[in-house]
């Protein structure tokens, strides 16, 4: 009786209960990616587009930095070194591969790296699209690296000595990416697929930076690893390791008192944070077509720790707005071009007198008083 109890019950579980739990971040991705594809980006058009997409990798930047600034306390001043590192990896990896694969430089993707501008026909993902994909991924892989060996020495250390030392780091690889040997020019494809892989490895465009890279950045995949962010993140600080974070934050003493490894987690936040640093700067270099490490240096650093702290540290809703507002607001103001900085620079400083903590604190959005019932009840 109680196995057709159990049959029965099976037979009427919903649909969705098949699904495997850690399938849904990628599913929600996918369907916030699709709408704003589909949905906005046709009715907003060219130029609005595009600075959606901004927005989009801003906000990854940001949410990504927020795990190592706000979550466990630290000042890395060294992002932008870890997008660069992501941003060529995945360059290289779609410019040689493309070769390669099929002799050409030329994009192969599907409807999802076509500039959406109305209903489209054809494949949703072309052989060209798995390639970036897969170099995004290898990008993030890369950065993550690189953040695991710059992570381990340095973050024993604290506070300005752990912002000089990473600073150090963004200028190190700026230096590196710069001295690199020039990139294969498009006539001379057939030396390119003749030549080992270790060989091209290190033929990045050099001072003038990688050009001519093909490109498949579109609102999908930017909004689809924006979600997929927020997701990671604020799972991430609901979790033992999250809290562990937090802990750090609020008194290190304290927290090493009560058996977290100091090291362990902060590498684990700066390990988590470089990854999504780096699928950022794959997301840059295959949207423009070009990347160059001159401008990613410690400067665009810079504006994106001016997000992290508008938003408030440790606050995921916080970076997400911030982000938006900060990407949005040098284009509003591109109409008082002579006065756009003093403009950009005095609304911040105002933001920050009125608001030091940011915007939300250390809160969330669905934290705030507003959206939460009379009674008391989340």
């Amino acid at each position: 009786m109680s196995k057709l109890f159990e049959e029965t019950r099976s037979l009427k579980a919903p649909a969705w209960g098949v699904i495997p739990r850690a399938a849904w971040p990628l599913l929600v991705a996918c369907a916030i990616g699709a709408l704003i594809y589909f949905g906005v980006g046709p009715l907003v058009g060219g130029f609005v587009s595009k600075v959606m997409l901004i927005v989009g990798i801003n906000i990854v930047l940001a949410v990504s930095l927020n795990i190592v600034n706000g979550y466990t306390g630290q000042f890395s001043m060294g992002h932008a070194g870890f997008m660069a590192v992501g941003g060529y990896v995945a360059a290289g990896i779609v410019y040689y591969g493309s070769i390669k694969l099929w002799g050409s430089t030329d994009p192969a993707g599907g409807i999802l790296s076509i500039v959406q501008e109305g209903p489209k026909a054809g494949p949703l993902l072309g052989k060209g699209d798995l390639l970036f994909v897969a170099s995004c991924l290898v990008g993030g892989l890369v950065a993550a690296g690189a953040g695991y060996v710059v992570g381990l020495p340095s973050l024993r250390l604290r506070g300005d000595y752990l912002a000089i030392v990473t600073l150090g780091f963004g200028e190190i690889v700026r230096v590196i990416l710069q001295g690199s040997h020039d990139q294969i020019q498009p006539w001379k494809a057939a030396d390119a697929a003749a030549m080992p892989v270790y060989e091209l490895a290190w033929k990045l465009g050099g001072p003038k930076g990688f050009n001519l890279v093909p490109t498949y950045t579109t609102l999908f995949w930017v909004y689809f690893w924006a979600a997929l962010t927020c997701i990671a993140a604020y799972r991430l600080k609901s979790s033992s390791s999250g809290r562990a974070f937090l802990s750090i934050r609020e008194d290190e003493v304290a927290a090493q008192a009560m058996g977290v490894d100091l090291t362990k987690y902060k590498v684990r936040a700066f390990v988590f944070s470089s990854f999504f640093a780096g699928v950022a700067g794959g997301l840059y270099a295959l949207d423009i077509g070009a990347i160059s490490a001159g401008d990613l240096n410690f400067i665009k650093s810079f504006d994106i720790i001016i997000m992290v702290v508008l938003g408030g540290l440790g606050s995921i809703s916080g970076a997400v707005l911030a982000a938006v507002i900060l990407s949005i607001l040098p284009e509003a103001l591109r109409d008082f071009q002579s006065y756009r900085l003093i403009v950009y620079a005095l609304l911040l400083i105002v933001i920050m007198i009125v608001r030091p903590q940011g915007l939300f604190g250390v809160r969330e959005l669905w934290d705030l008083r507003i959206f939460k019932r009379r009674g008391g009840g989340a």
